[in-house]
């Protein structure tokens, strides 16, 4: 999982002192970013440059976050916090906790004396060299995001209980990182944005793997009056939708699975056919979540991603985002199997059908999965040309 500490020494017994405990705090890692560091610390910060000779900032393997290495020749960069409160250190203690991390002193090359955070245990290993102006192009929107919410919780959660919750922030905060950059057509709107809403309250009374807001605000109207609402919003995550197709064959694959809110509702079956899908994690896009998930659920792997729809499956009350695609793939018979992940306590089998064998169990209301239906109509809709460009001629 991809997590947002902040800079920590991998090893520094040759430099650590023993000395009196200090206030000043030296970070190497992403709370180099003024934002982030200014999130986190509820303030601007006492901050300057500093150094570390003989060290570098490597990302841990297969991850985005970074650790410290000692390296003979070179200099790790570091922002050292100075004149910090009480409580600005307790919400950077806050923050890191849920990691592992805990301060530790040091020295640095000029011989002042430090803290620094650094993880408890030695469970990472070097990867590339980490770039801060790189990681904040590709990590930095979500992280700040995701930090805003974490440090809402300090004074009110427990790190204990917001340990679990990482996960689901991380991916809601990718939902609104998302929600400003996609590029969405508004031609035939009459032309409101978010600017002509004005939140006036929002409340919180529930978070866990879903959220629930309860929020007041105020709305032009379409005949130049204001409206004025309290409404309740159910807070999701943005997820992935595809549907694997294999143009030579005209085969789709179909997951079979339970489905809890069938059940509440009182379905005689609630066990549903479905596309492939999941939620986009926090720091992944919904191309990679496609791939992972395709991987995950049916070991499979797609040469192409085509498009197939966006789109809010409730937006009345449900801030879900569905990105859909079609998945090429290759899907001989011995594709279908059982899959899934034991730790999601996922319980997946998979079938591969011909593409008309969907249709007709669209159309006798076999498929009641709003996506499933969704990639297929597309489907039905992109078929031919993608079978043109599969098939010699």
């Amino acid at each position: 999982m991809d997590l947002p500490p902040s800079g920590h020494i991998a090893s520094l017994n040759d430099i650590v002192t023993t000395c009196n405990a200090v206030d000043d705090i030296v970070l190497f890692g992403t709370l180099r970013d003024p934002d982030l560091l200014e999130i986190v610390l509820g303030a601007v910060a006492d901050a300057q440059p500093v150094s570390l000779a003989d060290h570098r900032v490597f990302a841990a393997a297969g991850e985005t976050f970074p650790l410290l290495f000692r390296c003979e020749g070179a200099q790790a960069d570091g922002l050292l916090l100075q004149n910090l409160t009480g409580e600005q250190i307790a919400r950077l203690d806050y923050y890191e906790a849920p990691y592992g991390y805990e301060l530790e002193p040091m020295v640095l090359a000029d011989g002042r004396r430090a803290q620094v955070y650094r993880p408890t245990d030695n469970q990472y290993r070097k990867g590339e060299i980490w770039d801060l102006t790189h990681w904040q192009a590709t990590q930095g929107p979500m992280t700040r995001e995701a930090a805003h919410e974490i440090m809402g919780l300090f004074g009110k959660t427990s790190v204990d209980a917001l340990i679990p919750l990482l996960g689901p922030i991380r991916s809601r905060a990718q939902a609104r990182v998302n929600a400003r950059t996609d590029d969405i057509p508004t031609d035939l709107r009459q032309g409101f944005s978010r600017d002509d809403v004005v939140l006036t309250a929002r409340r919180r009374p529930y978070s866990r793997f879903f959220a629930l807001d309860e929020m007041e605000l105020r709305h032009p109207r379409f005949d130049g009056s204001e409206n004025v609402v309290e409404r309740e919003v159910f807070v999701s995550v943005d997820a992935v939708v595809v549907l694997p197709y294999d143009p030579v064959r005209d085969t789709v694959l179909l997951i079979e699975q339970f489905r809890p809110a069938p059940f509440a509702r009182g379905d005689l079956h609630p066990w549903c056919l479905e596309a492939i899908a999941g939620r986009i994690d926090g720091g992944e896009t919904p191309q990679d979540a496609a791939h992972r998930e395709a991987e995950e659920e049916a070991g499979l792997r797609f040469s192409r991603l085509v498009k197939a729809a966006d789109y809010y499956p409730s937006p009345g009350a449900l801030t879900e985002y569905l990105y859909c695609y079609i998945g090429l793939a290759d899907l001989p018979d011995d594709a279908a199997g059982l899959g899934g992940l034991a730790s999601e306590a996922e319980d997946i089998r998979s079938v591969v059908v011909p593409f008309q064998m969907l249709m007709d169990a669209v159309r006798s209301g076999e498929v009641q999965n709003g996506p499933l239906l969704i990639c297929a109509y597309c489907l039905e809709r992109e078929r031919m040309q993608l079978r043109a460009e599969a098939t010699p001629a």
